[in-house]
């Protein structure tokens, strides 16, 4: 009996070299034994311990983009332990991906029965949302200085953002979610100071010159239109909300699994604690939402606009579908026909976009442009002229960046959107900043 051959459940065991060289020597001492015998054996006297363990292999994932061209090598092989998971079922890397916690930052990663908050990321729902206005162009560049103080003071930005009581609300903060839990009712008093205002960090508001490229809705290629362009997320509560299901998931995970590296655990969706914190992504989701729209409502009344247009996609989240449940780490849903936003840099173009329905791509596109290198390098690297001459050349009003936000700190857009064009969705509109705010240093996730 050739006895190597037979010990395929065994050889993820610690003890496998003890094992095999006891089944050789026992099957020598019983030369009439069957293979059944030989496991009846082994199940006895060395027990295979149940817990789930990483693959040998990573499960198929696919690249849009080249390795070391457009996506850092650091992020395909963190991209290759994501897909290591035992509920790993596919996964593909959008040409913005990097280097990010656990998952990469432009990562997409269907798991069966599975949903990890760290995939979700920290800033739970963070999103994108345009709005348009009945506001040529011109009319908008003649009192552009105005329209930019109006915006400031209509938005709030990074650690302590809030407004005082009574000047925002939203029908967000009577959802019944907050009373699911002890910890979510915990919550809502940060909540609520926090509605309708912005992260810091990457989080911006920009007023746009949108130039339409195909028809989409009342515009025709062609077209150009004004909008307000914003991005941010579920501010303190949804980081305290990761945070707290991040150590949760990281207990849960112990106790079925072993040697899963730290940030890559998961909750079962059939488990309490999966619908659990499922209702609790969900319900920052509404309040992401409710955020944006607080900051494009209060901005058109106070700068008299009538409003045309208002679309909006959330990355950061996971979503519940027949191919298992989709996390979008940093990358955008583009189901076919579904409308994307894709930002540049706060000084350079961004995207409006319609999606194709790239099934490889598990229906998805990019967040935006994506990082090279860390913050702390991108702070390094920074070069003030360069950024100053860059931002006048192009006539862009700019308040509240730090040098870790600058066009220098990010991938090429054309290039990150050429690599997508055509493949995971098309360009319904180019959209160029002219007035950009943003929220100072970095305080509560990507």
């Amino acid at each position: 009996m050739k006895t190597h051959n037979l010990l395929g459940k065994y050889r993820r065991q610690t003890n496998f070299p003890e094992i095999a060289q006891a089944a050789a020597q026992w099957a020598k001492a019983h030369p009439a034994a069957s293979p059944a015998d030989l496991h009846a054996w082994l199940d006895a006297t060395y027990p295979v311990d149940p817990r789930l363990v990483l693959a040998d292999e990573p499960a198929p994932f696919a690249l849009f983009g080249e390795a070391g061209a457009h996506i850092p090598y650091s992020a395909v092989e963190q991209m290759e332990m994501v897909m290591r998971l035992p509920v790993a079922r596919r996964g593909a890397l959008m040409p913005d991906a990097h280097l990010g916690y656990a998952m990469p930052i432009g990562g997409v990663a269907s798991l069966d029965g599975a949903i990890s908050p760290s995939f979700v990321g920290y800033d739970i729902s963070c999103m994108m949302q345009l709005s348009l206005y009945d506001l040529a162009p011109a009319d908008f560049m003649a009192e552009r200085r105005q329209f930019a103080e109006e915006l400031r003071g209509e938005t709030s930005f990074g650690l302590g953002a809030g407004f005082k009581s009574g000047q925002r609300q939203h029908a967000v903060m009577d959802d019944p979610r907050w009373k699911a839990t002890k910890f979510m009712a915990g919550l809502k008093a940060t909540a609520a100071q926090q509605l309708g205002s912005s992260g810091g960090g990457n989080h911006f508001a920009d007023l746009v010159v949108v130039e339409f490229v195909r028809d989409h809705a009342a515009y025709r290629s062609g077209d150009a239109a004004v909008g307000l362009l914003t991005h941010s997320g579920s501010r303190g509560a949804g980081h305290k909300t990761a945070t707290h299901y991040v150590d949760l998931a990281a207990r849960y995970t112990r106790e079925i699994a072993r040697k899963i590296p730290s940030g890559y655990e998961w909750l079962a969706l059939d488990h309490e604690l999966g619908q659990e914190y499922l209702s609790a992504m969900q319900l920052m989701g509404a309040y992401a939402r409710a955020n944006h729209d607080l900051i494009h409502d209060h901005f058109a009344a106070a700068a008299g606009l009538g409003e045309r247009h208002r679309v909006w996609n959330r990355h950061n989240y996971a979503w519940v579908e027949d191919e298992g449940v989709i996390h979008r780490k940093g990358a955008t849903p583009a189901e076919l026909g579904t409308i994307g936003l894709i930002p540049g840099s706060s000084g350079t173009a961004s995207y409006l976009v319609r999606g194709l329905g790239n099934a490889e791509s598990l229906h998805s596109s990019s967040h935006g442009a994506g990082r090279w290198f860390s913050r702390t390098e991108a702070k390094r690297r920074h070069d003030e002229q360069a950024f100053l001459k860059h931002m006048a050349e192009r006539d862009i009003l700019h308040f509240g960046l730090e040098p870790d936000e600058t066009f220098q700190a990010y991938k090429d857009i054309e290039m990150v959107i050429a690599a997508q064009e055509g493949i995971l969705v098309e360009i319904i509109a180019r959209m160029t900043p002219k007035v950009v705010l943003m929220g100072g240093k970095s305080d509560d996730g990507d």
